[in-house]
């Protein structure tokens, strides 16, 4: 099995700043990969260097075998993403979503209406294709992100916080959707989370991040096996000395804010 990420020292300094500290993984092709660390931990500085948002101050990526420096288009075609900030059209409706998402990645168009009907009917949205999407719940919305980044049948899907804020219901229908997916379509999912037990029932293999540095990797069996630990959550507070619960609250804390800011 290839491998579809690399990556290699690599490092990105803000100011002096040491934001990632010359940091080394491997993703393989198909695989559910989390990325796991604190706040600040160098997560989210990580996958915009990944999809192009960010340059690296050194070190190498290899995106789906593209430099995302040199060959920063291809990297993009090579993986859909969800956001921790939704970032659907709310006045467009649910099929209007992704038919736009469709025409950018010059999906043609006989394909691009099977895949689309295909895909909300996978998330159970077919029914609501027509309805304004500001009229969604949180995890309808979230569905349909899902079912828009795989519409152009992207290598790999990045996940940043996909569940943060919803119920465990929900959170646990939206894993179905997404590893269910990652088995019929063979996409490699790229994930951050606060919720360990999420990291600890999907993912094949774990890097856990602390203060810009890979302080381990490896299934998550192998790092309780690791630190002598009963679950993953536990492993990740002897690998970083935090509490995940501590960051979870302060992550849906950040979230609640910014909803009262916009309801300004």
């Amino acid at each position: 099995m290839k491998n579809i990420i690399e990556v290699k020292n690599l490092t990105k300094n803000f100011n002096g700043f040491v934001a990632v500290n010359s940091i080394s993984f491997l993703v393989k092709e198909g695989e559910i990969f989390a990325f796991l660390g604190p706040n600040s931990a160098g997560k989210t500085t990580t996958v915009k260097m990944l999809t192009t948002l960010l340059k690296p101050t050194r070190g190498e990526i290899r995106v789906n075998g593209y430099d995302p420096i040199t060959h920063p288009h291809n990297v993009r075609r090579s993986f859909g993403i969800v956001f921790q900030d939704q970032s659907l059209d709310d006045e467009l409706t649910a099929y209007e979503n992704m038919e736009f998402h469709g025409i950018l990645y010059q999906v043609p168009k006989d394909i691009r209406q099977e895949r689309i009907e295909k895909l909300l009917k996978f998330v159970e949205l077919w029914n609501r294709k027509d309805d304004l999407v500001k009229h969604f719940s949180g995890g309808m919305k979230r569905r349909l992100e899902i079912a828009r980044g795989f519409l152009h049948q992207p290598k790999i899907f990045f996940l940043d916080e996909p569940t943060l804020g919803l119920d465990s219901q929900t959170r646990n229908h939206i894993w179905n959707y997404i590893k269910e997916l990652n088995g019929k379509e063979k996409t490699t999912v790229f994930f951050t989370t606060h919720y360990i037990e999420e990291a600890d029932r999907v993912a094949n293999r774990v890097a856990i991040i602390d203060n810009g540095i890979i302080v381990a990797q490896g299934s998550p069996q192998e790092l309780k096996e690791l630190t002598q630990s009963s679950s993953l959550e536990e492993a990740f507070l002897k690998l970083t000395g935090h509490t995940i619960r501590e960051e979870e609250a302060a992550a849906i804390d950040r979230l609640r804010m910014r909803r009262k800011i916009m309801r300004r």
